[in-house]
Parts: C-alpha cells; structure tokens; sequence
C-alpha cells in the first residue's frame, strides 16, 4: 500500500471517528456547549440582522442552534453536519420542512457551484487537517456578492490541559491547534483576499478539571488524533486533576483559556 493511501485511508478512519464522538454526544450536546453557543453568537453579530432573502448553508451545524437563529433572521437555511446524529437534533430544533438536512464533509461540500449567498460555519474547521480545503469548498458554494463567516479555535487553546496532561505522561491528550499565521496562509492558499479576523481570547470557568473534560466528551469534542486509545484510569484523573489546580485563582475556580478565530469572507 502506498504512503498516500495509508495517508487517505488514515483520514477516512479519522473522520469516521470524529463522526462517531459527536453523534454520541447528540443528544445531550446543548447541556455542555455554553462556550460553543457564546462563540456562534459573536460570529452571528458580525452579520446582518436582516437576512430575509438569503440561501444559507450552516456548516457543522450541530443540534441547529444557530440553523434557528439564521431561520429566525429570514434566511432560508441548509443545515450540513458530519454527524447524522447531530443532523436529527437539528431537525427536532428547527423542525421538518422549515430547512434542509444534509450530512455533508467540509472538505468535499455535496453542493453545486455558487448555491448560496451566505456560509456560516462555528468551531467546526478544526477538525479538518487542512484550513485551506473547507475554505475553498465554501468558496466554491457562495456566490459572487455573497459572505462566509467562520470560526475556529488556535493555537493555545486548552494550554491549561495541555500542561496539566504533560506532567502525567507523554501522549497527546489534547488536540493540535493551527496559529492564527497559519489560518492567513489557509486563506491566500483558498483565495479568499477580502477578509477581517477577529482574534478574542476566551476563559471559561470551572470548579474542577473534570468539570471540564466532561464538557469536553458532551460535546464530542473527545477525539484527539494519534491518541492512545485505552481508558483513562481514575487514578490519571486525579493527578490531572492534581495538577490542573496549579492554574486555579483566588477564588479557586479553574480556566480552560480558548484562543478564537472569527473571520468573515466577502466575495
């Protein structure tokens, strides 16, 4: 077998994973995604209020969440997830015949050619291995005139995890973040010249460190690429635990910091 097909067939496996974690998690996915409704809401203010008129495709769409606030703003909306699972949850939210349900790859979208007017995509490219593929795929879709908004987490991202996880072994517990250097490459590589980014840094607060990982797994957010795949014991989690309280402030809550890209494309 040739190194590129190992290399494919590795992706396949991978996404297959990726979808897997979050059609787990579907159900009770709204439960632990407070940060994921706070980073959807600052990309959605950096649209207009008024969107009646407007064919737009929510990619990652999750349980629909933000599919409803599009709806909800006038737009004709096609929700698009990986996860069959998550796409249910979107139908039961935004309900049958008011959008389209479609299980969709981000870096092979299942759409013609300028089908819509807006993309809207948050905390679902990271999980594509290349920033610049989803971007010229939702490209591709939007037409002349039209917008893309997305967001993704960066470099430095779960660093208090990150840390905690290293002073108990070597393996990665924690998934690789690109920088937001490398998210411009990602948009000169897809051609996307007209663009502004938005760069917050965003701390949520937790009264432990398992707090947070359960978070993590409610979410689906628990596949880590090259992770060793055998259980954490209860005794791992106690040092990680251990350790993450290095991190705590005065009043002894936890921070998970998030380093966030907000970007709108116009075309």
């Amino acid at each position: 077998m040739s190194q590129q097909a190992v290399v494919d067939n590795y992706t396949v496996q991978d996404k297959k994973a990726i979808a897997d974690a979050f059609g787990k998690a579907a159900k009770n996915y709204d439960k632990h995604a407070e940060f994921q409704r706070d980073v959807g809401q600052r990309l959605l203010d950096k649209l207009p209020n008024d969107l009646t008129g407007y064919q737009a495709l929510d990619l990652g769409c999750g349980t629909g969440y933000f599919s409803k606030r599009l709806i909800e703003r006038g737009a004709t909306v096609v929700c698009a997830d990986l996860s069959l699972g998550m796409l249910e949850q979107a139908k039961q939210r935004c309900g049958d015949g008011v959008a389209v349900y479609q299980q969709a790859d981000a870096e092979a979208l299942p759409f013609e050619d300028d089908r819509f007017d807006l993309v809207f995509s948050s905390l679902a490219l990271q999980w594509c291995d290349d920033l610049s593929m989803p971007l010229r795929e939702m490209k591709r879709v939007t037409r002349q005139g039209g917008s893309i908004a997305f967001s993704t987490l960066l470099d430095g991202s779960l660093i208090e995890l990150k840390k905690a996880w290293s002073k108990i072994d070597s393996h990665q517990h924690v998934n690789h973040f690109i920088t937001a250097n490398q998210v411009k490459i990602a948009l000169a590589q897809s051609s996307c010249v007209r663009h502004l980014l938005d760069l917050p840094s965003i701390t949520v607060w937790y009264d432990s460190a398992f707090e947070l990982m359960r978070d993590l797994k409610g979410i689906g957010a628990n596949h880590v690429s090259g992770r060793s795949q055998g259980l954490t014991s209860r005794r791992m989690l106690q040092l990680v635990e251990q350790e993450y309280r290095t991190f705590q402030n005065h009043q002894g809550f936890l921070p998970a910091t998030y380093q966030v890209c907000l970007g709108v494309i116009q075309l």
